[in-house]
């Protein structure tokens, strides 16, 4: 085909990107009319299906009236960023999706000013114009003054818009229809999106951009050829910028694979020409970033620059009484080794050795991101000891203060919980930035915020707002360091005993604080069982059983009833621990623990620390 157009959605999460392509395969033809096919088809992996947004980038391809077009999904949750980073320089255009109610958001401003910088061609698109609370003009305005603040160029400010509803399958110039397919959004991207810039003459040449491990075919490697062809069986070698002793050449080797999208598949073709998005198998040593060319080529692709991570956290060996009874990969090299492979590929990753005995430190975008990896690697079968995460500094160039990072932070929220918000918000050193009713009874609130005092907000949050509330969050730059911020105010139950928790036990220590541990599930010294409902740490013991005389027989007493025990789920526990205890990982349980098992080393340390 000789008519090509390559296309990113991007978007804010949960405003319809993925049900947006879905609608774009469907009309396409990609499907047939009797194919049963799963909503949101592009979010395959497991972990996208279970929380409902999308987590990888993906491409895909329809075609429409003779021409192809490549699309790029993004995910649209701020700690995956650097997906959307590193694929923008794929496309040559972008669909701007923007929720016709909620209009744009933090991460609306991050993609699109990616999207922007890039130099791509934008077209807004508003979607669900259907839902009884849509404001379609307001939000084109809003939009076109986010563009305006973002410094958008003149042709950039040209955007065409389109109303849509990703959900019913159709998109029209006014928000009142025809509503009669997505035509017009076909007709649009042609119209408004350039063809590829590419050199159709010069060398091969492709900047990876996605890379992804087959069973059969070893490494994959996608990207945009940025000039010449390719063909499968050819020779090419991997260039990586930098001078460096990282730099130059890091391989040569022959394509065994050539592959290319077509709908939801990736078929074997036998040439491919510049402008086109293709995965390139055979490399054995060639990551994202890197150039893949043809041998006369000697100067790798520019490499699109990411934002550093802001976050980090130590991930360790298990070495709790209950280890290896779940998992089977339970060495520090074991998951270091896991956590390479995860770097290589995910761009906004970065894992260093860490001071700590067999164990790694990994920096991230935010709490999310950490919680993503860690949960694909104890459904892999591995066993981890998690610390708390904490934030990572940087140094002023001039003066050499300590800067740490802050965030944008958006609350939509119930305007009668509105003062427990800035309340806790102020605790956390936030600075309010603007307030402003959104309707139908509700506030938003935009806050300047540190990044440390944000980690285990979420969960209190919840709580303050009945679970009514929504919070967002975006990393906004480096401030002066706001000073110390008070941190846990209960202390925790700590288990001094191993064996399985009783029942009788657990209903004494109910009054006490909110338990973590149901009855018959195992525990061990040093667990940590539950929160206290004081400020310190107690010790208590799990196991204790009602001694059984002739005054107190087994049926004399009432039946116990225990209140359903605090899920600490795997994200929230990461955020909820203090600096002296850790998180047991492995694939059938989450559980916390202090981070010194013994008692009098626990009273050891906390003399060590009173002292300094």
């Amino acid at each position: 085909m000789t008519v090509l157009r390559n296309i990113a959605i991007i978007a804010h999460v949960d405003h319809g990107k993925t049900t947006l392509v879905d609608g774009l395969l469907r009309q396409s033809g990609a499907f047939r009319s009797n194919q049963r096919v799963a909503e949101r088809a592009l979010d395959s992996n497991a972990l996208e299906r279970e929380r409902g947004i999308t987590i990888l980038a993906k491409c895909t391809s329809v075609e429409w009236r003779g021409a192809r077009i490549n699309i790029v999904d993004t995910p649209g949750h701020a700690d995956f960023g650097g997906e959307v980073e590193r694929v923008l320089g794929m496309v040559d255009g972008c669909l701007l999706l923007v929720d016709a109610s909620e209009g744009p958001m933090p991460q609306t401003k991050f993609v699109l000013a990616k999207a922007l910088a890039a130099g791509l061609a934008p077209i807004v698109v508003v979607n669900k114009v259907d839902k009884p609370d849509a404001r379609a003009f307001e939000v084109q305005d809003e939009t076109f003054d986010l563009f305006a603040a973002l410094d958008a160029d003149e042709r950039q400010l040209d955007f065409p818009t389109l109303f849509a509803s990703a959900k019913e399958g159709w998109a029209a110039l006014a928000p009142e229809g025809p509503r009669d397919g997505l035509g017009p959004l076909f007709e649009t991207i042609l119209e408004q999106v350039p063809a590829p810039r590419a050199a159709p003459d010069g060398p091969f040449a492709m900047a990876a951009a996605i890379l992804e491990s087959d069973p059969f075919l070893g490494r994959v490697l996608t990207g945009r050829i940025e000039s010449g062809e390719i063909g499968a069986n050819r020779t090419v070698h991997a260039l990586r910028p930098g001078d460096g002793p990282g730099g130059g050449i890091v391989e040569r080797a022959r394509t065994t694979r050539l592959l290319a999208f077509r709908g939801l598949n990736r078929v074997p073709v036998e040439h491919a020409a510049a402008g086109d998005i293709v995965a390139i198998a055979g490399l054995q040593t060639a990551t994202v970033a890197d150039t893949l060319a043809a041998p006369e080529v000697s100067k790798p692709l520019p490499a699109r620059p990411i934002d550093p991570p802001t976050l980090a956290l130590t991930l360790s060996v298990n070495d709790s009484p209950l280890a290896g009874q779940d998992g089977d990969k339970l060495t520090s090299r074991e998951i270091r080794a896991r956590l390479m492979r995860e770097a290589e590929g995910n761009v906004a990753i970065r894992v260093t050795e860490s001071a700590e005995k067999d164990a790694c430190e990994v920096a991230g975008r935010g709490e999310l991101q950490m919680a993503v990896l860690i949960e694909t690697m104890r459904r892999e079968g591995f066993e981890l000891s998690v610390s708390r995460p904490r934030v990572l500094f940087e140094a002023d160039a001039e003066t050499g203060a300590r800067l740490e990072p802050i965030e944008e932070v958006t609350v939509d929220v119930d305007a009668g919980h509105a003062g427990a918000v800035v309340e806790k918000m102020g605790l956390r050193k936030a600075e309010m930035i603007d307030m402003r009713p959104t309707g139908a009874g509700r506030q938003r609130l935009v806050f300047h915020a540190p990044s440390r005092g944000l980690i285990g907000y979420h969960g209190e949050f919840l709580a303050d707002t009945r679970g009514t509330g929504v919070l967002h969050r975006l990393f906004h730059g480096y401030a002066p360091w706001k000073g110390r911020l008070a941190g846990r105010r209960r202390g925790v139950m700590v288990s001094l005993e191993r064996g399985k928790a009783a029942a009788y036990a657990l209903w004494n220590l109910e009054e006490r604080g909110r338990l973590f541990t149901a009855p018959g599930e195992p525990v061990y010294g040093g667990m940590v069982i539950g929160e206290c409902a004081r400020g310190q740490d107690i010790e208590v013991n799990p196991l204790k059983s009602k001694q059984l005389t002739n005054f107190r027989a087994a049926g004399k007493d009432d039946a116990i009833l225990l209140s359903p025990p605090q899920d600490m789920a795997l994200e929230r526990a990461i955020a909820w621990i203090a600096d002296d205890e850790l998180v047991e990982v492995t694939p059938n349980a989450v559980r916390l623990r202090k981070r010194h098992l013994d008692m009098h080393e626990r009273r050891r340390q906390a003399k060590r620390m009173a002292a300094e």
